[in-house]
């Protein structure tokens, strides 16, 4: 197979986020609204908040309804449109989380939802983040836990890891996991002027219907994964849905699947 000719870490995520919006609504809605209530719990009604990676704007939607003024922001067009069509009253901007173009101290709080692990840059982002609060506002984050919390992942992992080649040629981002480690995360918040970190897990469940929807999820809803599926062989891609299929049996419950997924919650606050 002939190697592409590799882009920008921050470009093939871009690119990935344009091709596969609508699949990541369709199998990632229901689970990561599960840490919206976790990520909301602090603010206070009347805040103005800003969600950055707003994706199709599930966070800017709660927010709403607590009674908080939502802005949600994106560099993806494709997440940007969909969240304007779901929540025509929410404003939402394309933006970039490493470069926000709003003015210092502008908002009271600020949200991210599993956007760090897409970010080229992760360290400009969280400084951004920073800069946009105003003092005393807060910044909650969230990253999922390693694969030995998260079966979801390692089901899927371990079958790449046991039956793919690891050497298909993606551009080279940041360790996907590096933010699941508290003491790394902390540092990196300490960098960027947070203080009063504090951390909790958020325990999830994934529901879905068989083996078949947890390979598509990742096959055509995620960039990183995804386009490390997509990058395989036909025989090795075979090989290693067929694992997965097999390895999901142990989530099966009823007619479906029900598969354990661990979140990590970061809190942060700016002097």
């Amino acid at each position: 197979m002939e190697k592409e000719t590799l882009t920008s870490f921050k470009e093939f995520e871009h690119t990935g986020w344009e091709l596969v919006a609508d699949k990541y609504h369709q199998y990632f809605e229901q689970l990561t609204r599960q840490t919206i209530p976790a990520l909301l719990e602090g603010i206070k009604k009347g805040s103005k908040v800003l969600d950055v990676a707003c994706g199709p704007g599930y966070v800017c939607e709660a927010g709403a309804k607590k009674g908080c003024t939502m802005t949600g922001v994106d560099f993806s067009a494709t997440m940007i449109e969909r969240a304007k069509k779901l929540f025509p009253k929410i404003k939402f901007v394309e933006g970039d989380a490493e470069a926000l173009t709003f003015p210092d101290q502008t908002f009271d709080d600020l949200t991210m939802n599993f956007g760090l692990l897409h970010l080229e840059h992760p360290e400009k982002a969280l400084a951004e983040s920073h800069r946009v609060l105003k003092k005393g506002g807060s910044a909650l984050f969230t990253v999922w836990a390693p694969p030995d919390r998260s079966p979801g992942f390692r089901c899927v992992l371990e079958n790449i890891s046991r039956y793919g080649d690891p050497n298909v040629a993606l551009p080279q981002g940041p360790a996907f996991f590096r933010f699941s480690d508290k003491y790394e995360f902390l540092n990196r918040l300490n960098d960027a002027g947070f203080s009063e970190v504090n951390f909790r897990h958020i325990d999830m469940i994934w529901k879905l219907s068989d083996g078949e929807e947890l390979f598509n999820a990742f096959f055509t809803g995620t960039p990183r994964t995804g386009g490390t599926l997509r990058a395989q062989s036909p025989e090795k891609l075979t090989a290693i849905k067929n694992g997965v299929l097999e390895s999901s049996l142990q989530f099966k419950k009823g007619g479906s699947l029900e598969i354990p997924m661990v979140s990590l919650l970061a809190v942060g606050r700016k002097k």
